[in-house]
């Protein structure tokens, strides 16, 4: 792993420690602070025997450092490669950050070195200056919890003007595309950030209900493993939180939690694989599934 929050997380509590250790000794319960604000709950039971023991060698056992100057933690080359790499990424520009590399650093990967083979082609123009100016008036106005007035292009290309209060937003990989899900004085309305001609935030009246999301729904289905099934099901969809059974030589069984907003997406999905997935529950799923391929085949003819 190129960053690792969990071991990341000592390296950056000895840092602090040897920090305020510079200042004067340290106590018991001045490093009990540091650990329970920048590790975890029980990293005390590790942490402190070993320093204290000097088994680790950095402060003495009166609390004193050894070191003169505050620790540092540079980036290694591979993790600067990893952010150049990730900087090259249309979609950070969203986000209005700077990763400050050097320029001769070279990049661990490039749009160039993949292809994403199951995306639509009609994504989001990331780059288009109005769709950055308005993504990050949505973004700011759901983090801070303010009223937007906007207004978009419909389904059959009519203007459609409304105030809402922004819920949150959400990434389609299939789609490509960014949307905001919009709280009105009567529903809930998703906003693909596309569509959007002019957003700003606003003191108009707006009543908002009560939103409350959707439940998970649990997804069942048999997976047969020919043809590194089972491997590509473990990549595709690896976002999702799922439980795999194995329940026979080369068969599994796969329990997978998903929004109902995903549906239509994992419909797709799941038919991509063919035959090594025969799909159990829950029943409207597969009816859904059973519709789609009668369109496929109606299409056909």
């Amino acid at each position: 792993m190129i960053f690792s929050e969990i071991y990341s997380a000592y390296y950056k509590t000895i840092a602090e420690i040897l920090k305020a250790a510079l200042s004067g000794k340290q106590t018991s319960g001045d490093l009990r602070k540091i650990v329970e604000k920048y590790a975890f709950s029980e990293s005390m039971l590790t942490i402190e025997p070993a320093l204290k023991s000097e088994k680790w060698p950095l402060i003495k056992s009166d609390g004193v450092s050894v070191i003169k100057n505050p620790p540092s933690m540079p980036l290694t080359s591979l993790q600067k490669s990893w952010l150049k790499a990730v900087s090259l990424d249309p979609r950070i520009k969203l986000f209005d950050v700077s990763f400050d590399l050097p320029e001769d650093i070279p990049p661990l990967f490039t749009p160039d070195d993949y292809y994403i083979f199951d995306k639509y082609s009609d994504g989001d123009d990331f780059e288009d200056e109005n769709y950055i100016k308005n993504f990050r008036r949505v973004l700011d106005a759901v983090k801070e919890r303010k009223k937007l007035f906007i207004k978009y292009r419909g389904n059959k290309g009519n203007d459609i003007r409304l105030t809402v209060f922004p819920e949150y937003v959400e990434y389609s990989e299939k789609d490509d595309k960014f949307r905001l899900a919009a709280n009105t004085h009567t529903n809930i309305t998703f906003v693909n950030i596309g569509s959007i001609i002019y957003c700003e935030e606003t003191d108009r009246p707006v009543t908002k209900i009560k939103y409350k999301k959707d439940p998970q729904r649990i997804l069942t289905f048999e997976l047969k493993d020919e043809r590194k099934a089972l491997e590509r099901i473990m990549l595709h969809f690896s976002h999702f939180e799922k439980e795999t059974v194995r329940t026979g030589e080369d068969t599994y069984e796969v329990s997978l939690k998903y929004d109902i907003s995903d549906c239509t997406e994992l419909v797709i999905r799941i038919l991509s694989f063919g035959p090594m997935i025969k799909v159990t529950g829950p029943e409207e799923f597969r009816t859904l599934i059973k519709e789609r391929l009668k369109k496929q085949k109606n299409f056909r003819i």
